[in-house]
């Protein structure tokens, strides 16, 4: 038998299934998190903007990844929001490749933006003499174009693959938004090539970034220890703490879902630490970069 138009058929997403108590306590406590994390990253947005001296490359950078958080974020949970108030889990193919475009392009720009603020912080204590030379408005202003552009092209040529899969033996996402991993899971199409292809992109757009964020940090540590005050090493390491918790609280639960073994494997299990990295950790972000940065803080005041 023929495969139906893919295009025309609705999918569903199994979202988490739990008794009527737990999704009034899982829809209050998600739309709490993006109530937070819209107003929190909204804040910093609008602070770097208002305050001229925090017109700097890192508060430049940090202002690109709250908007990224912001678009990341709201790119499925208010989908969730719906799904778990109205338990209407139906979304149409055409909505659920705009969601998968949105999700990739804004995941891989905190990647890039990340790896460019661990490149500034580079040059603020590997070389701090250069670094207003180095770190020059053209320079943030190509890197944060970069970022922007490769991400969403990456995921344009991502969300084209995927444009063209079957659904026949199922239309039931086990997950909480339209995942890549999940879509390739119930497609009947051949996707060996696909994801030899996801491996190479995970290769450049995370593993490379990554290596250059842990590169970046065992100069700044080296830098830092040949600092001879005490005063002097807490200054410089506490300029980087921000930036690296984010870096930590990123790829801490990314790393444990993909190599975590086999014998772990638990879709419930899989789609809490997704929920991780996808709501919690924008959330977070904000307090991050605000609860112990003082020129910030006086700023906001």
């Amino acid at each position: 038998d023929k495969c139906p138009n893919h295009t025309s058929s609705d999918l569903k997403i199994s979202a988490f299934s739990t008794s009527e108590t737990g999704q009034f306590f899982i829809f209050a406590a998600i739309l709490l998190i993006y109530l937070i994390t819209v107003t929190g990253n909204l804040l910093i947005l609008i602070v770097i903007c208002l305050v001229p001296h925090l017109h700097t490359p890192m508060y430049f950078f940090l202002g690109n990844l709250s908007t990224a958080d912001v678009i990341y974020i709201s790119s499925t949970l208010p989908k969730l929001l719906c799904i778990t108030a109205t338990h209407d889990n139906q979304i149409s193919f055409p909505a659920c490749i705009s969601q998968l475009y949105v999700f990739l392009s804004t995941a891989v720009c905190d990647i890039l933006i990340l790896t460019s603020m661990s490149y500034d912080r580079y040059a603020a204590i590997c070389i701090p003499l250069k670094y207003s030379t180095l770190m020059n408005k053209r320079l943030c202003i190509s890197l944060a174009v970069f970022c922007w552009v490769i991400s969403s092209s990456n995921s344009l040529m991502y969300t084209c693959l995927v444009s063209t899969l079957s659904f026949c033996s199922s239309h039931t996402l086990e997950h909480f938004f339209c995942d890549l991993q999940a879509l390739y899971t119930i497609t009947t199409s051949d996707t060996r090539s696909r994801e030899i292809f996801m491996i190479i992109e995970n290769i450049v757009f995370a593993f490379v970034p990554f290596s250059l964020t842990i590169t970046s940090y065992v100069f700044i540590i080296s830098a830092i220890m040949k600092i001879r005050s005490t005063e002097g090493r807490f200054k410089a390491f506490s300029s980087c703490t921000s930036h690296l918790t984010t870096v930590i609280l990123f790829y801490g639960p990314i790393i444990f879902l993909y190599f975590k073994p086999k014998s772990m494997d638990s879709k419930e299990q899989d789609m809490i630490l997704s929920l991780i990295y996808v709501a919690v950790v924008p959330m977070l972000n904000p307090f991050v970069y605000t609860l112990r940065n003082k020129e910030f803080l006086g700023a906001l005041r």
